[in-house]
């Protein structure tokens, strides 16, 4: 394991009970994220497949919603004290301690992947070989949705987040390696200001081609 993910592992084990009290609802008062993952969840049902991933999934409300969405949602965490608090919190649902580069699931076994501000603390360079691992377990059609905090310019910005160092990324850059990556971006939505730094929520959609026919 890399010594940035023994950071922000141990970063998040710190503040387990903190972070979901004010995480688990906050999607109440954000209309356009709340939509924006109900949107995920009806394409991915689309696909035939309705496995689907909610990778960094920390206290797990977010997998709770897939799973409200008619999806078989499982979550992943680098974050043992996060996995342990979403197992208490949704005892019905699966959630399993993993990295973002190398998940237990098998090539092609997902309709969806969701990336819920979950990227934000992985390194620039190392980047390109997250999305590969969420392109392996994409079937063909398989959609991906990853959420961030966007900024201008053409690099992205390293700053210090409340929990440990993250970095916000200019929205065509990042489509740029989602495109890299084998997949098709093809829906975005950027809206106020994610914090006050002026950062916008920035969510991307993109889509593993299907195989020719």
């Amino acid at each position: 394991m890399r010594e940035d993910q023994d950071e922000t592992r141990a970063a998040y084990d710190g503040v387990v009970e903190l972070y979901a009290s004010l995480f688990a609802d906050r999607l109440e008062t954000q209309p356009f994220a709340r939509n924006m993952i109900a949107t995920f969840a009806e394409l991915v049902r689309g696909t035939g497949h309705p496995r689907a991933a909610d990778v960094g999934c920390g206290p797990g409300h977010l997998t709770a919603m897939l799973a409200e969405s008619g999806l078989e949602a499982t979550g992943f965490d680098l974050s043992p004290g996060m996995v342990a608090h979403a197992r208490r919190a949704h005892p019905a649902l699966r959630f399993h301690e993993a990295r973002m580069e190398a998940l237990p699931v098998g090539d092609g076994a997902l309709g969806g992947v969701l990336a819920h501000y979950s990227m934000i603390h992985t390194p620039p360079d190392e980047l390109p070989g997250v999305l590969a691992e969420q392109v392996r377990v994409l079937a063909p059609g398989g959609v991906l949705m990853v959420s961030f905090f966007g900024t201008g310019g053409t690099q992205p910005v390293r700053f210090d987040h409340k929990v440990t160092p993250a970095y916000a990324w200019p929205p065509d850059r990042f489509a740029e390696l989602l495109a890299g990556a084998g997949l098709d971006p093809f829906a975005r939505l950027l809206h106020d200001p994610a914090s006050e730094r002026g950062y916008l929520d920035t969510h991307l959609l993109a889509r593993r081609p299907r195989l020719p026919e």
